[in-house]
């Protein structure tokens, strides 16, 4: 599953994703293989916020286990409505998807 949520990410059938497990831990690193995806591990909605903010975050990682329905509706309505900054915050954002070989 998480891998099928990065491909649609990449290839643009989907502008943002959601995935949610245990811990959130393992679909997170699966999901930041792809150097287009920017996954981020949110367990509080000002994290969700920031993520978006100043990393523009492109999937969001819930810790199933650790947090409430309702603080995960919380996180998910701050992700989808929370647009990137910008400015200072755009040249780590370009280097977060730039590989070195």
């Amino acid at each position: 599953v998480a891998h099928a949520l990065a491909q649609a990410v990449v290839n643009k059938t989907a502008d943002v994703g959601i995935i949610l497990c245990g811990s959130g831990n393992g679909v997170c690193m699966t999901v930041n293989k792809y150097p287009q995806i920017r996954a981020a591990l949110c367990w509080k909605k000002e994290i969700a916020e920031l993520a978006r903010l100043h990393n523009d975050a492109n999937v969001l990682c819930l810790p199933a286990r650790l947090v409430t329905i309702e603080e995960a509706c919380e996180m998910v309505d701050v992700f989808l409505n929370t647009a990137f900054e910008g400015g200072r915050h755009q040249k780590r954002v370009d280097k977060i998807s730039d590989i070195k070989k």
